[in-house]
């Protein structure tokens, strides 16, 4: 069955979604190789001192007997996860000078936004979880399904508080300050450099609010096959998701001309 031809806006949608990938990819990370390699150093340096840290005043992580593998677990989605949302949220800082042109909307700026860095998040992802698996020869058997589950829902997340942090940041400048200053306690209750399972409670109940501890704990399920991660949520995660993404559209949609003329 031959597939209906494209219609000349849906083709200017793609090429122009096209040229915003090749000018993100320009602007953020120069021509050079070496703009890449920083994003995949990053990481990188951060797991090397967490392991060199930890494996001086503990004998084993939390799950395993690999401590660069346990932290790469809790600390690939977390920078994803903030990396992603991050990116996402000043789209329209970024392309502003480009959104005066009819032929380029938002929507256009989000989605090109979201698929270089998306991509190149599931690139690092994958070269430095399997470095380490080479590395270190780490014997596990990794749930591949697991571990889309996991990214899907970290980039669902990004997306929806990226979309709703884009609106409030165009809008309202005061709110990156604030929004930097809540994130700020991120790293430490996420379940990066501990399980869920080892928290006691009241706080247990208090943490399994944070989306992040339901990624991180979906990741490990798809890295360690014994782990149950029996409190990992994906639909409470892309409930989020979806309700921040709902309200960032229509308000961006219902506030588009008076953000791109202040």
């Amino acid at each position: 069955m031959a597939h209906a031809p494209q219609s000349p806006r849906e083709l200017r949608a793609v090429r122009t979604i096209a040229a915003l990938v090749l000018r993100e990819m320009g602007t953020t990370h120069g021509r050079a190789i070496g703009g890449y390699l920083w994003a995949i150093l990053e990481p990188v340096g951060g797991i090397l001192l967490l392991t060199l840290a930890f494996s001086m005043a503990f004998r084993s992580p939390s799950l395993g007997t690999n401590f660069p593998l346990f932290y790469a677990s809790g600390l690939l989605p977390f920078l994803m996860y903030i990396d992603l949302s991050q990116k996402i949220s000043v789209t329209i800082r970024f392309s502003k000078a480009l959104l005066f042109y009819p032929a380029v909307t938002f929507i256009d700026a989000l989605l090109a936004r979201l698929l270089i860095n998306g991509l190149t998040q599931i690139l690092i992802f994958c070269l430095v979880l399997g470095g380490i698996l080479v590395l270190y020869d780490v014997r596990v058997m990794l749930d591949i399904p697991a571990l889309v589950l996991a990214l899907s829902m970290a980039i669902a997340l990004s997306v929806g508080i990226g979309t709703m942090n884009c609106f409030l940041l165009s809008l309202y400048p005061t709110w990156e300050r604030a929004w930097a200053i809540l994130n700020r306690p991120l790293l430490l209750i996420s379940c990066i450099f501990f399980i869920f399972d080892d928290i006691p409670e009241p706080f247990k109940s208090v943490l399994w609010y944070n989306p992040l501890v339901h990624i991180i704990g979906q990741t490990r399920k798809g890295i360690y096959s014994f782990y149950n991660g029996d409190y990992v949520s994906p639909a409470y995660v892309f409930g989020i998701a979806l309700v921040t993404f709902a309200f960032g559209l229509v308000m961006l949609r219902k506030h588009y001309k008076t953000i791109i003329n202040t």
